[in-house]
C-alpha cells in the first residue's frame, strides 16, 4: 500500500504565505524520510488560508527542497487554464526533476464567480474538460514528431496525468480515458463508494494504465494523547464552519470546546465533510486507516493534515507512517 500527502500549505492566523510554503517544503523533507511515496499540492485562488495558488511554482519549490519523493498537483483546475500552458509548466518541472513530477487535473474552478472572471475564464468552461484533458494528452505523451504545435519542454514526456473528482463524473472520464484516478474524500464523502464502482466497472484498458489504479483521501489528526489529536482537529472543524457562513480566512488556532465558537448544526456539517478523518493516538488512527483502506480497496491512500501548529502536523503524519508502514 502506497501512502501520500495532500498540502495545502495552510496559512494561519499568526502567519505568512512564505511561512506556510516553507512549511510545506520542509514537511516535503520529512515526509520522504517516512516513506510518503507523493508530496501534491491543489491550486484555489482568492482563499486567505491556502499558499498554494501558484500550484507550478510551489511545487518547483517543494521538488527543488527534497530528493526523491514525487511532486505533483491535486490538482490543477484545468479551466482556469490554456491546456499547452499547463503541458509547458510540468514539462518545465518535469525537466528540471525528471521522474519525479505528477499533473492531476480538477474540473472545477477552485474559487469564487467573481474569481473566476479575474482569471479570464467562463463558469461554462468547465464543460470544455474532457476535451482540455485530451487536448493535453496530446502535448505529452501522445505527442508526435510531425505535430506543428509542441509543448517544450512537455512534447513526448510521458508525464503521468491523473484525474480528480468528488462526484461520478471524473471517475468516468478517468475510466474511460484509462488513466489514474483520485477520489477527495477528505472533504466530500458521499458520493466516495460511487465513483469507484463507476471508475472500476467502467475502466478500460489504455496505453497508460492496463488495469484500474485508484487513490482516496483521508484527513488525519494524530497525537501521541487523544486529547491532544481532537484539539488538533477543531482548526480544521473551524475552517468548514467559515466556509459555510461564507467567510474563509485563515486557519483559526485551535479551540479547547468546538461547540463554544459554532452551532451544533455548524459542527454537524463539518462532521459530515470530515466524515473520513483518522484521529486519535496511533492505535486509533492505524485502526481507522486500515479499516478505510480495506473498505474501499484502494490502491494508495493520500492523507491530509490542515493543523495550524506545524511541528504538531509534523508529529501527525509522523505517526501515520508509521501506522501504515507496519501494514
Amino acid at each position: 500500500m502506497r501512502y501520500s500527502l495532500l498540502d495545502l500549505a495552510p496559512i494561519t492566523e499568526a502567519g505568512s504565505a512564505g511561512e506556510a510554503l516553507r512549511n510545506s517544503a520542509d514537511l516535503a523533507k520529512h515526509a520522504e524520510k517516512w516513506g510518503y511515496h507523493r508530496f501534491w499540492m491543489a491550486e484555489h485562488h482568492n482563499m486567505t488560508g491556502i499558499a498554494s495558488a501558484a500550484t507550478a511554482v510551489a511545487l518547483g519549490y517543494v521538488a527543488g527542497k527534497t530528493d526523491k519523493i514525487r511532486v505533483g498537483s491535486a490538482g490543477i483546475m484545468l479551466p482556469n487554464h490554456a491546456p499547452f500552458v499547463v503541458a509547458e509548466q510540468f514539462g518545465t518541472l518535469d525537466a528540471l526533476y525528471p521522474g519525479r513530477v505528477d499533473l492531476g487535473l480538477g474540473r472545477a474552478p477552485g474559487t469564487d464567480g467573481a474569481t473566476l472572471r479575474a482569471l479570464r475564464r467562463k463558469p461554462n468552461d468547465a464543460e470544455q474538460f474532457p476535451n482540455d484533458v485530451q487536448e493535453l494528452l496530446g502535448y505529452l505523451a501522445e505527442a508526435g514528431d510531425g505535430d506543428a504545435i509542441k509543448a517544450v519542454p512537455g512534447f513526448k514526456q510521458n508525464i503521468p496525468v491523473w484525474l480528480l473528482g468528488s462526484s461520478t463524473f471524473g471517475a468516468q472520464l478517468a475510466a474511460h480515458l484509462g488513466l489514474p484516478y483520485a477520489f477527495a474524500s477528505h472533504f466530500a464523502p458521499d458520493y466516495l463508494h460511487h465513483a469507484l464502482r463507476a471508475y472500476r466497472d467502467n475502466f478500460k484498458p489504455s496505453r497508460y494504465l492496463d488495469k484500474p489504479y485508484v487513490a482516496a483521501a483521508m484527513n488525519v489528526f494524530a497525537a501521541d494523547k487523544e486529547a491532544d489529536a481532537r484539539h488538533m482537529m477543531t482548526s480544521m472543524q473551524q475552517q468548514f464552519v467559515s466556509l459555510r457562513r461564507g467567510m474563509p480566512g485563515p486557519l483559526k488556532a485551535p479551540v479547547e470546546d468546538i461547540n463554544q465558537v459554532a452551532s451544533p448544526h455548524e459542527i454537524a456539517a463539518a462532521n459530515h465533510a470530515l466524515s473520513y478523518t483518522a484521529v486519535g493516538n496511533k492505535e486509533q488512527v492505524q485502526h481507522t486507516l486500515n479499516h478505510f483502506i480495506d473498505e474501499t480497496g484502494i490502491d494508495e491512500i493520500i492523507l491530509t493534515c490542515h493543523a495550524f501548529d506545524h511541528q504538531q502536523r509534523l508529529r501527525s503524519l509522523e505517526i501515520a507512517a508509521e501506522s501504515l508502514s507496519q501494514n
